[in-house]
């Protein structure tokens, strides 16, 4: 037999190689210091009315840009008692929120919807390119712009948005009184990928050791996973003793997140923070699907649902049931 002797080293090594390579991709670190640290930072009205325009006019020079997906800041004359930021979901921009922001601002809101990096550009793939890194720095820019517009300051989230907004809750506890996520991608439905496929496909896609890949729907595997690893890295024990209120909205037709996954982590900050989460389904026979707010999506549903938005952000009961 000793033919076989030599396949069998050969193989015996292969397997101990795939064994190797395994723990070391489960054991990967996701957290890092940049990921779980923010600077708390506040903003006269006038320095963050500045800076809100300068983003806008920034976008607006930008040839690359689309004129839909410019920075949107609705601002009153000044300071209101009420600010919000709006994170749009990934590969989509501002114009995500058209509506929702409208309805917050005639509520006496200034809102502000920022430009997601390499979002809303001529180059439909410049998203490949996102890191973690840049995507919790907007988030959090954008949120010291925030604070500046009104005394009262929490954040609405879409999707990979929502990734971000809850990010935000855990680690800007200095400003953040309000959290709405809407079909948050904490997670991927196991349709889209089984959850033992996850962490590998952060770690390999997520720090560029495979080529990217796209989908059907044109999202990249390397930004997913930025998005995913933020996911990954909420604080563990998530102390916000300013936080009031944490809606969470899910759509039972939604087949690209967990949506376990999309009630469970907010309601854990919303329980460590002695605050009772507002969760809210979307009827199944209301036919939305993953993106809970852009009104073309929504049909005759829009205007009540984004009051019942409004209400959940604001710690009330939504109107649908």
């Amino acid at each position: 037999m000793k033919f076989l002797r030599r396949p069998l080293r050969v193989l015996g090594a292969l397997v101990a190689l795939v064994l190797v390579a395994v723990v070391a991709i489960y054991a990967w670190p996701l957290r890092s210091d940049h990921l779980t640290h923010a600077t708390a930072a506040t903003l006269s009205f006038a320095d963050a009315r500045a800076k809100a325009t300068a983003v806008v006019t920034a976008d607006t020079a930008d040839a690359t840009v689309t004129p839909e997906c410019r920075t949107k800041a609705l601002v009153h004359e000044g300071r209101a008692a009420k600010a919000v930021l709006m994170l749009h979901g990934y590969t989509d921009c501002p114009a995500q929120f058209d509506a929702l922001a409208k309805l917050f601002f005639d509520q006496g809101y200034n809102v502000f919807v920022p430009r997601a990096p390499r979002h809303g550009v001529t180059d439909q793939e410049a998203h490949a390119g996102l890191h973690a890194d840049e995507l919790v720095d907007y988030a959090s820019d954008a949120l010291t712009v925030t604070s500046g517009l009104g005394d009262d300051v929490g954040v609405v989230g879409l999707s990979g948005g929502g990734v971000l907004a809850t990010w935000l809750a855990g680690y800007r506890p200095d400003v953040v009184a309000h959290l709405l996520v809407l079909s948050p991608f904490y997670a991927p439905a196991a349709g889209q990928a089984p959850s033992w496929q996850v962490k590998p496909l952060i770690v390999l896609y997520g720090n560029r050791l495979l080529p990217d890949h796209f989908n059907d729907h044109g999202f990249s595997y390397a930004a997913l996973a930025q998005y995913l690893r933020i996911a990954r890295t909420y604080p563990e024990d998530p102390q916000n003793p300013r936080l009031v209120s944490v809606g969470i909205v899910t759509s039972p037709n939604d087949t690209f997140i967990d949506l376990a996954k999309a009630t469970e982590i907010p309601r854990d900050l919303a329980l460590a923070n002695d605050v009772t989460p507002l969760d809210h389904t979307i009827p199944a026979d209301w036919n939305v699907g993953h993106d809970t707010v852009d009104p073309a999506g929504l049909g005759t549903h829009a205007d009540e649902l984004n009051k019942s938005y409004l209400n959940l952000y604001e710690g009330r009961a939504a109107l649908t049931r």
